[in-house]
């Protein structure tokens, strides 16, 4: 199964963001594994080094980049995406993006905690601990 797993579960891995990072942890350390597959809007990548080093350190946010190019497909949105993504009944451009990401990824989920900021997205939001429940065996 693929899903898209947006910036702020990253985020909450990277930066061990309490008490979100148990869960979107177990996500991450899904597709590591390679028992999920992942996805990463391209232009996510340059949001987690730009929160990682603002945050933290330049060596921080090149380890949390190349933890998502090792492990993560990437994709990356054209002209005619952003157009379908601004058509899109989503008022944020950048869920929007998403959401028009994870549709040309073919994602099953986009993993969020902002669920309903996804609520008119072709492809269902969920997040990281309703998918453990759903769809992840017990350890």
């Amino acid at each position: 199964m693929t899903v898209l797993v947006d910036i702020n579960v990253l985020l909450d891995v990277f930066q061990n963001r309490q008490p979100h990072y148990v869960d979107s942890a177990i996500v991450v350390d899904s597709i590591t594994r390679g028992s999920l597959s992942g996805v990463c809007p391209s232009h996510g990548i340059a949001t987690l080094y730009y929160m990682m080093e603002k945050h933290g350190t330049s060596a921080d946010a090149a380890a949390a980049v190349d933890t998502i190019l090792k492990h993560f497909d990437v994709i990356g949105l054209h002209k005619a995406d952003w157009l379908a993504a601004r058509s899109l009944n989503i008022t944020d451009l950048e869920d929007a993006a998403v959401a028009q990401a994870a549709l040309l990824a073919g994602a099953a989920f986009i993993l969020t905690r902002n669920v309903r900021d996804f609520a008119n997205s072709s492809v269902p939001a969920m997040t990281p601990s309703d998918f453990i429940h759903r769809f992840l065996p017990p350890p």
